[in-house]
C-alpha cells in the first residue's frame, strides 16, 4: 500500500537531525520507464539500471546525491520494432553509447516533494533535466521507518537535444520519464 504524498514532509520531519544516509536500489523491484507519442498511439518502455549511487539527507535535502547509469543496450519497448529502432544508430545508438547516465546537481524541497536537477548524458551529449520526486514508505513498514522507501520520479526530455532524431516523422520528440525506484537503507 502506497502512503499519501503528504507523508513526504512527515518522513523528512521524522528524520530531523539525520545525517546523509546511503541507500541501495532494489533493481528487481524498480522501473525506469518512458513513453513517447507514436502518431495517435504511445510507445512505452523500460531501461535496466546498471548502477546507482544514492544518498539521502532528510534534514538537509540539498546534501542528497543521485547518480544512476542505465543500460541503453538492453532497453525494451512496447513492441519489437520500436525496441530495435530505439537502440539503433538513428535514436540511442546503443552499440556506440551503451550507457545513459544521470547525475544530480541540486536537490531541493518542492511542496510535498522534491525537485531533482541534474545532468543527463545520452549518446555522449549531456543536457540538464529536472525531475519531480515523491517519497513513500514501502508497504509493511512502520511509521518513521525509513529503511525501505519508494521514490517516484517524473520528468520530460526532448530526444532531439541528444541527437536521437530517427523516425521524427512518426515518433514524438518529447519523452516522458516515469521512474519508480524502490530503495533500501545500505548496511
Amino acid at each position: 500500500m502506497r502512503l499519501p504524498v503528504t507523508l513526504l514532509f512527515a518522513l523528512w520531519a521524522a528524520a530531523a537531525q539525520a545525517a546523509p544516509v546511503p541507500y541501495d536500489l532494489q533493481a528487481d523491484r524498480s522501473t525506469v520507464g518512458f513513453e513517447t507519442d507514436f502518431g495517435p498511439d504511445r510507445i512505452t518502455g523500460a531501461m535496466p539500471v546498471k548502477s546507482a549511487h544514492l544518498i539521502l539527507d532528510f534534514d538537509h535535502v540539498s546534501n542528497s546525491v543521485i547518480d544512476v547509469s542505465l543500460d541503453a543496450a538492453h532497453a525494451d519497448a512496447s513492441f519489437p520494432f520500436a525496441a530495435q529502432a530505439m537502440k539503433g544508430p538513428k535514436v540511442l545508438d546503443a552499440a556506440a553509447f551503451p550507457e545513459m547516465v544521470f547525475r544530480s546537481t541540486a536537490i531541493s524541497r518542492d511542496g510535498d516533494g522534491a525537485k531533482v536537477m541534474g545532468d543527463l548524458t545520452i549518446r555522449g551529449i549531456t543536457r540538464p533535466v529536472t525531475l519531480s520526486a515523491r517519497i513513500f514508505r514501502q508497504s509493511g513498514t512502520e511509521a518513521g521507518d525509513l529503511s525501505l522507501l519508494t521514490v517516484l520520479l517524473k520528468g520530460t526530455l526532448v530526444r532531439s537535444d541528444y541527437g536521437a532524431t530517427g523516425w521524427s516523422d512518426m515518433v514524438g520528440d518529447e519523452v516522458r520519464l516515469l521512474i519508480t525506484a524502490r530503495i533500501a537503507k545500505a548496511d
